[in-house]
């Protein structure tokens, strides 16, 4: 936040002096004040041009003390006010974190000698040496994840003889070539290459048991999870840290993190415990077999490696805008470990996640991270192929004008199941999570999820084994002699009906299932993403069209392509990316030859997903989560359509804004006296703590009700804890008497913004909508002919706007 409540005033002149300048570079100093003086210093060429009302204020004349009457006093047992959507968040302010960085910058430059050169090459390498160590970071837990994945999964079929922590793959790496790897894994680790690796049993119904119990045993460290997220023993701190992180590491993570990005503040969600509960959680929810995605966890995982690394530097530490820049960055890392797409990623953390993404400097600097994560993963070889793409295919066939309407089928029906899923798996979330047996017990949801997976999953040879494997299945070209043994292979290219029956009726049971199991899954309170299983469904529907329709619409078109294709149309209508959906399938499969099918069936099952729900899977998971979100091209789509006044739609309720407002007294020609008792400011503060106004603030105005100021809560306890107590001194710490504050002066004028953000109550609402979403203010003061009507914090716009959803 622009000020922190635990950092430490400076001078605040205009030019740093050398003391400031020692805050200012101190890993232990927070730069307390520079930036609010620094934009007090600019005066009125803050305020918007064009708005209607001032910032009023110069010159200050000493005089009596603000004091309340009885009639305000009174208010403050009134059981009225208001609770604001979302108020246990808290947001920063854009604006002020830009000053303060300028304020810090200046700082550096003035530093004289060898000293200050080297100071300043080194501030200037921040960025490069965080994007690059949070690459390399993440890549290394991504290592550990993958590998242990391939580990635990492999143990639901059997175990190495000659080590118990390896996989089917890596205990026959060394006695067997890549080739007949491949081989095996495309028949499902049967008849293997190798005599090390042991199934468990040759009997269907034993290996169907174990199958089941070991999804439900290796479930268990997220069902412990989950339970401590529902029941948390509060008897100590420690216990309430622990159980935070379990809470914090289900789901996918990215929710909370389009939250934390459009500036707003869930604290403890990317510390290091986090980290680790996530990735240990990650690994046994996709061992289980359930249908979910390790690419959530992985972007929640990269993003909090970018908070622990940026916090290790002075830049980020104490600046949450320059912080949220290097999130944005990291978010870039957990795609493209998860995929193999270094491109994809940093399309996906501009496209899909970051709401604010400012500068050519993050772009590039998320370019790098993404690329350093994907090369220090590609040397550390969890796969064993040494390749970058994970699902590599070779078609050899080109498409013609002929095939573009199965292209444009599979657009449609993969809008079709996007919007479906986002409408059914929202209102399962929203109702079925709500009866008390599943909110209080989510361990039994997940307990019965992992069990009717199990059950379902196993009889069906194309979808039983990880999300991963299965699309690696799916996108072969069967007339490949390394791929022709394989099941799929087998029942496809059969000539007899009843095997091409059973074939066809596996196909349609996994697409099903995938899309039933997919619904109930997603949310759950394990580590989860979405990509995987809406690619595999997708791939088995493209799968079934190649073989339903062969001489009608896809000729010779191999039915691989299909796959490739419906995957991409599939995972568009859930998520609704569209650039960097195309790059990572081409990324994910090496195949830049299909670009143009791809493009077209990405297009249209957006159109047609838009259609039957506008909001993507994430935006959904927000509402049922409770986070805010401030959407400016949603939000601005709603305004439009409701239109009307700030002062008709905005403005707090009279009770609120009497509690919030502050009137100086005195001083010459009604601009009022900085003067105020101690008392007065105290009584303000609790105010705003009763009414539980987190994140709002005191707007101070004179006699006239012109606006000669704004007080953040946070900062307001700041400057009443760092003033002492004035009473008890012989003379108030800025030579005024005992019990009186000089808000222009001392800590308090160090943290009284002199110059908010103004907007006339006349302006449309529209204009609310874009200062808040385009320059990430926290807070904008209404005026009328000069005078102070209200105030508007961001929470009440993104309340304001979620009422409007729900009733449109």
């Amino acid at each position: 936040m622009s000020a922190s409540p635990h950092a430490e005033p400076g001078t605040g002149t205009g030019t740093p002096t050398t003391t400031e300048q020692t805050a200012l570079l101190s890993p232990d100093s927070t730069q307390r004040i520079s930036s609010r003086q620094s934009l007090n210093r600019m005066g009125s060429g803050v305020s918007t041009s064009g708005l209607r009302g001032g910032v009023f204020g110069s010159s200050v004349s000493l005089a009596s003390s603000t004091t309340f009457s009885t009639d305000e006093r009174a208010l403050s047992g009134l059981g009225v006010g208001e609770r604001l959507p979302y108020n246990d968040y808290t947001t920063i302010d854009w604006v002020h974190d830009l000053v303060k960085d300028s304020v810090r910058h200046r700082a550096i430059q003035a530093l004289p000698g060898i000293r200050g050169y080297t100071y300043r090459i080194f501030d200037r390498c921040q960025g490069v040496i965080a994007a690059t160590l949070i690459g390399i970071l993440t890549a290394l837990v991504a290592f550990c994840v993958d590998v242990s994945v391939a580990t635990v999964s492999g143990w639901k079929e059997g175990y190495c003889s000659t080590s118990i922590f390896s996989g089917p793959e890596s205990c026959c790496r060394e006695s067997s070539d890549a080739t007949a790897i491949f081989a095996w894994r495309l028949q499902g680790w049967k008849e293997g290459p190798c005599d090390e690796w042991v199934q468990w049993s040759d009997n269907y119904w034993a290996s169907y048991t174990i199958y089941v119990l070991s999804a439900l045993a290796f479930g268990a460290k997220d069902l412990d999870s989950s339970s401590s997220s529902s029941s948390v023993d509060t008897s100590t701190q420690k216990q309430q840290v622990e159980g935070k992180a379990m809470y914090m590491s289900s789901g996918s993570g990215i929710p909370e993190i389009k939250t934390i990005l459009s500036g707003f503040v869930i604290p403890n969600f990317l510390t290091a415990r986090v980290l680790i509960t996530k990735a240990i959680g990650a690994i046994f929810a996709v061992a289980t077999g359930l249908n979910l995605g390790k690419e959530g966890p992985f972007v929640h995982i990269s993003t909090c490696a970018g908070n622990i690394v940026a916090s290790l530097f002075h830049k980020y530490k104490h600046n949450e805008r320059r912080m949220r820049e290097m999130l944005s960055v990291a978010c870039s890392a957990g795609l493209s470990v998860a995929f193999g797409a270094p491109i994809g990623g940093v399309l996906f953390s501009y496209e899909e996640i970051s709401t604010y993404f400012p500068r050519r400097q993050v772009l590039w600097r998320a370019f790098l991270c993404s690329g350093v994560a994907a090369a220090t993963l590609k040397q550390l070889n969890p796969t064993g192929t040494g390749k970058l793409v994970l699902f590599e295919t070779g078609f050899g066939e080109d498409y013609s004008a002929a095939h573009y309407p199965v292209f444009v089928f599979l657009g449609v029906v993969g809008g079709i199941f996007g919007g479906v899923f986002c409408r059914a798996n929202f209102l399962w979330s929203k109702h079925f999570r709500k009866f008390s047996l599943i909110k209080n017990h989510p361990v039994l949801e997940t307990s019965v999820v992992v069990i009717i997976t199990a059950l379902l999953q196993f009889p069906n040879h194309m979808i039983r084994q990880p999300g991963d494997v299965v699309m690696t299945r799916l996108l072969v070209d069967c007339r490949q002699p390394v791929a022709s043994t394989g099941w799929l292979c087998v029942h496809e290219t059969a000539t007899d009906s009843e095997t091409r029956t059973k074939y066809f009726f596996w196909l349609i049971h996994g697409t099903v299932i995938k899309l039933l199991l997919t619904i109930i899954t997603f949310g759950c309170k394990v580590p989860s993403g979405i990509i995987i299983p809406s690619l595999d469904a997708g791939a088995l529907f493209g799968r079934l069209i190649s073989n339903a329709l062969p001489s009608i619409a896809t000729g010779t078109i191999e039915p691989g392509l299909c796959a490739l294709v419906g995957s991409a149309a599939f995972l568009a209508g859930v998520s609704r990316m569209t650039v960097s959906l195309a790059v990572v399938v081409f990324e994910l499969t090496g195949e830049v030859t299909y670009i143009l099918p791809v493009m077209t069936s990405i297009l249209v099952a957006k159109w047609i997903a838009d259609a039957i729900e506008k909001e993507s899977v994430y935006d959904l998971a927000q509402t049922v989560l409770g986070h805010p979100f401030l959407d400016v091209e949603g939000a601005g789509h709603v305004a439009r359509t409701v239109g009307g006044k700030v002062c008709d739609s905005l403005l707090p309720p009279r009770e609120t804004m009497s509690e919030i407002t502050l009137t100086l007294k005195g001083g010459s020609g009604g601009a009022g006296s900085g003067l105020v008792s101690r008392e007065t400011m105290e009584w303000k503060l609790d105010l705003l703590k009763r009414r539980g106004l987190i994140d709002a603030g005191v707007v101070v105005v004179d006699e006239m009700g012109r606006c000669r100021g704004y007080i953040p809560e946070v900062e307001l306890e700041w400057a009443l804890n760092h003033t002492g107590d004035a009473r008890t001194e012989p003379e108030g710490g800025d030579g005024t008497e005992p019990g009186v504050i000089d808000l222009f002066t001392g800590p308090f004028g160090e943290i009284l913004d002199r110059t908010p953000m103004m907007i006339s109550a006349d302006a449309p609402v529209e204009y609310a909508v874009e200062l808040f979403g385009k320059m990430g203010l926290r807070y904008v003061i209404v005026v009328e002919d000069g005078r102070v009507v209200g105030v508007i914090i961001k929470k009440r716009l993104v309340g304001w706007l979620d009422q409007l959803r729900s009733e449109h």
